[in-house]
């Protein structure tokens, strides 16, 4: 789809090569898995808990341009949905070239349904979803 996906955990290279290595929901991984073992990076995103030494579960979506377009961050325990962030991702896809349309909730794809924001859709949007 155009883009670029890199992970990076506070762990270092060699236990992303072991968890590659030996963990079967990894096998097929092409992309760069980035070490940040000092946090840095985890802080400068706000997702490293100094309490605990541990970082959250940051997921962004940042575009060509370095502009933050999403960000979601989970709990330690909470994994990540990949059809939401596909969902996520192909929103924002179609609003950079439709600036004037937003996308509902329940947005998955070209074609469905989009909104034009304006102060006439200030509490009908259930109704221009569904007329």
């Amino acid at each position: 789809m155009g883009c670029e996906v890199i992970t990076v955990s506070c762990d270092t290279q060699f236990v992303h090569l072991a968890w590659k290595n030996s963990e079967g929901e990894l096998a097929n991984v092409e992309y760069p898995m980035g070490a940040d073992p000092t946090g840095n990076l985890a802080r400068m995103f706000g997702v490293y808990d100094d309490n605990t030494g541990l970082s959250l579960r940051g997921t962004f979506i940042i575009s060509p341009e370095g502009k933050l377009m999403n960000s979601e961050i989970n709990f330690y325990n909470m994994g990540r949905n990949i059809d939401e962030l596909m969902r996520k991702f192909k929103a924002n896809m179609y609003l950079s070239k439709k600036t004037d349309e937003g996308c509902p909730a329940k947005w998955k794809d070209d074609g469905d349904k989009t909104l034009k924001p304006s102060a006439k859709m200030v509490g009908k949007v259930h109704e221009a979803l569904n007329d």
